[in-house]
């Protein structure tokens, strides 16, 4: 079994920072592409930003030039650097990771979420 455990959420005032920190842990053979995606309330989730295991990045234009998303291979986790909130930010943060738990089988898996709140 593989979990992710998201970290760092909470209540920031626009224009603050927040990191957000993503942990895999279990049967986890090798760890591939991470992502953080987000989901406001009535609103679909979407990806904010993610990152390969050769560190390439693709960033959602929202986000682009506010956050960074980079990750520690040796721990198997993936942080989320917040700046310059926006109330527009809230949402509910969800990491997601494609993670090889044997050389032949892979599978996307996902965290529980973290609610950030930005106040205005």
């Amino acid at each position: 079994q593989v979990q992710l455990v998201e970290s760092g959420g909470g209540l920031v005032q626009a224009g603050g920072s927040l990191r957000l920190s993503c942990a895999a842990s279990g049967n986890i053979f090798s760890v591939n592409a991470l992502g953080w995606y987000r989901q406001a309330p009535g609103k679909q989730r979407e990806l904010v930003a993610a990152i390969t295991s050769g560190g390439t990045t693709n960033y959602a234009d929202s986000v682009k030039g506010r956050f960074t998303i980079s990750r520690d291979n040796d721990k198997n986790t993936v942080y989320l650097q917040m700046s310059s909130r926006k109330p527009e930010d809230t949402a509910v943060y969800y990491c997601s990771g494609e993670i090889q738990t044997t050389v032949w089988s892979k599978g996307t898996y996902w965290g529980q979420g973290t609610q950030v709140t930005v106040s205005s």
